[in-house]
């Protein structure tokens, strides 16, 4: 199998290139056709998790020897069974949670792969060290370091934008242990330090990296993408498993994104085979894919808010790239020429195919401040049960879709965090108030509650801070290349 870039077909890159480079040359992001893959779906769901995962892995990254090893090294001791993601009835809905990893959030599963993916890339390319660049909204960072912390052959600097994470989420990352790894705050939001990232990239070539080879964990990053599409098919599986659906009915998911990488994934298991109905994209404040979804302009010329769900604080989604090159047929040159016209413009609006498709497979909502908190209080008042504030975007958002078409079939809403990462704004939510701030709260909640506080969150408490670097965006090209020294 072959990647390209969504923006060239004539850039190419075998699996393993791909995985090493993290974004091709032009810009545009790797990307394979998941409909044209021979993979046995219905075999896949047979097996556990772990043979699951090496099974989809294998078919998507072909060229990695033994994925099978790769895998179970990758996930052992990690999570909290080997299951990783468990799919859990709360009443008569249903939540796949994702946060049973070592930093308490979705990105465990695939930044637990991607390092072991990386090693194996540059041995298999005889590359020298890897530098990992990654900006991040609040968990990505932190799940990256902990992936790659001390793994021979690679370094990792993190972004992330200063005053935007939560006081749980900036204390794990910038008390980080590791020789090889750095983190610095940005002032600027997310999209400041994303696009710095990808304009670093630009910036570095040609120029001396002291042998080092750049690449990213991002999920613009096919490598990071990859080991997500896994558990759409662990959720399947679970409900025929429990006899709540016939293998080949149809499951629709519900999707708290704002890069849209968790989503995407679902939709390459779709188009992988699983039965996926509807991909309900559920967004906070920041509603950029709601409106996309539903008139096909996208237009991120708003103002950009500060939530309580701040790893969905995004304006430019940058996987939203994967899914126009499928929906366009597979058309690079009109795929450039929307990412052209976001770049001079801030807005573009796609074809009357494409808003057929995204109309037909999609379904677009948003959930303000009052939502979140009014979702997490009902689901710990009817339930019993704590979700953290994306959790909660989601809860809403599938209730609106619910609501606004009467759909009956079987969902799945996707819970990206633990609550103990957000526990000022899920204490306040479920009519507490907050006796301090960071990780002093987690105590409180865990005496509010009852609920266990994550082993490795809880360890947080007293840990020296290690990073106190903030730059500006246009500086980080010097921060990275100082780090490469």
């Amino acid at each position: 199998m072959i990647y390209h870039s969504t923006r060239d077909e004539k850039l190419t890159a075998a699996p393993a290139r791909a995985v090493l480079e993290g974004i091709a040359p032009d810009g545009g992001l790797y990307v394979c056709d998941p409909g044209k893959l021979e993979f046995d779906w219905q075999g896949a769901l047979q097996k556990d998790t772990m043979s699951m995962a090496a099974d989809i892995l294998g078919v998507l990254l072909p060229d990695f020897q033994d994925m099978n090893g790769l895998v179970r090294a990758s996930y052992a001791g990690k999570f909290a069974s080997d299951d990783l993601t468990p799919l859990v009835p709360v009443g008569e809905r249903y939540v796949l949670e994702l946060y049973h990893g070592p930093t308490s959030a979705f990105k465990d599963v695939a930044l637990s792969v991607l390092p072991r993916l990386v090693s194996a890339a540059a041995k298999q390319e005889g590359a020298g060290d890897v530098v990992i660049l990654t900006a991040t909204s609040g968990d990505t960072g932190k799940a990256a370091l902990e992936g790659f912390h001390d793994v021979s052959g690679t370094r990792i600097m993190v972004f992330y934008p200063a005053g935007g994470v939560s006081p749980v989420q900036e204390a794990q990352m910038v008390t980080q242990e590791g020789g090889n790894v750095r983190v610095c705050a940005i002032r600027g939001n997310f999209d400041d330090a994303q696009t710095g990232v990808k304009n670093v990239f630009a910036a570095c070539k040609g120029k001396d990296l002291h042998g080092a080879v750049l690449s990213s964990a991002n999920s613009i990053n096919i490598g990071r993408l990859a080991p997500q599409v896994v558990y759409y098919f662990r959720a399947y599986a679970d409900l025929v498993q429990a006899g709540r659906i016939r293998v080949g009915e149809k499951v629709h998911f519900v999707v708290p994104t704002g890069n849209f990488g968790d989503i995407l994934a679902g939709y390459f298991a779709k188009r992988m085979g699983l039965p996926v109905g509807r991909l309900v994209c559920a967004s906070n404040a920041n509603d950029v894919l709601t409106e996309f979804i539903s008139t096909g302009v996208y237009d991120r010329r708003r103002p950009f808010y500060k939530t309580t769900s701040p790893s969905m604080d995004i304006l430019v989604s940058s996987n939203l790239e994967r899914l126009l090159f499928d929906l366009s047929g597979e058309n690079d040159a009109e795929v450039k020429g929307y990412m052209d016209v976001l770049a001079k413009t801030g807005k573009y609006e796609v074809s009357d195919a494409i808003k057929a498709a995204l109309a037909d497979q999609f379904w677009g909502g948003f959930c303000g401040e009052a939502g979140t908190s009014a979702a997490i209080a009902k689901y710990y008042k009817e339930n019993g049960y704590l979700i953290d504030t994306h959790t909660a975007v989601a809860a809403n958002v599938m209730e609106q879709y619910r609501k606004a078409t009467g759909d009956k079939t079987v969902t799945v809403f996707v819970s990206t965090a633990s609550p103990y990462k957000f526990c000022d704004h899920v204490l306040r939510a479920i009519g507490e108030t907050p006796a301090g701030d960071g990780v002093e709260l987690l105590d409180q909640l865990h005496e509010t509650t009852g609920t266990a506080i994550p082993r490795r969150l809880a360890a947080l408490k007293g840990k020296a801070r290690r990073f106190d670097l903030t730059c500006e965006k246009p500086g980080m090209d010097s921060v990275v290349l100082d780090f490469l020294k």
